[in-house]
């Protein structure tokens, strides 16, 4: 891996490339992860009063996620992004990647809520995220089964809803 950069584990809204590159622009993808003995939960308290998504030790179970290689440069804007310190803390994450074990950076939540649920817009974020990146058709449809709500705030929805749209065509 070149200097000046490192691996990051992306699980939630940010396995979408868009979305990432927003926050870092020196994202790539490096290729699809599993993180071992985790299981994928939604109950992230988020400033919005929604769910986000959050990684959780479970025996037997796994996350399936993108890895990025960012530059360090990105490091401090993705940190804000994620939370640091604010409902996310920092973790190494030890996935599988090709086979091969690989230490990346990941966040896991903080705060949590297990009464929360995930607004439409973030689920559908997640969950294009994980079809641009070609996730086993069989982990997508379990994110598809996640119950969600409508966003009261429009505008925030409409804004958020735009990367998905970017997508699709």
């Amino acid at each position: 891996m070149p200097e000046n950069s490192f691996l990051y584990f992306a699980y939630g809204s940010n396995m979408l490339s868009g979305r990432l590159r927003e926050r870092c622009p020196s994202a790539r993808p490096f290729g699809v992860a599993k993180l071992p003995d985790h299981e994928l939960r939604w109950h992230k308290r988020s400033k919005d009063n929604s769910g986000k998504c959050d990684v959780v030790a479970c025996q037997g179970k796994r996350v399936i996620g993108v890895l990025y290689r960012i530059e360090d440069s990105d490091k401090a804007e993705l940190d804000r992004a994620e939370g640091l310190g604010h409902g996310y803390e920092e973790i190494e994450a030890h996935v599988l990647h090709d086979g091969n074990k690989v230490i990346a950076k990941a966040y896991q939540a903080t705060a949590t809520d297990e009464s929360l649920t995930p607004y439409g817009w973030y689920k559908a974020l997640v969950i294009a995220g994980a079809q641009e990146n070609c996730l086993p058709l069989d982990y997508v449809e379990q994110l598809k089964l996640v119950i969600s709500t409508d966003d009261p705030d429009r505008t925030r929805h409409d804004r958020e809803s735009r990367l998905i749209e970017e997508v699709s065509q």
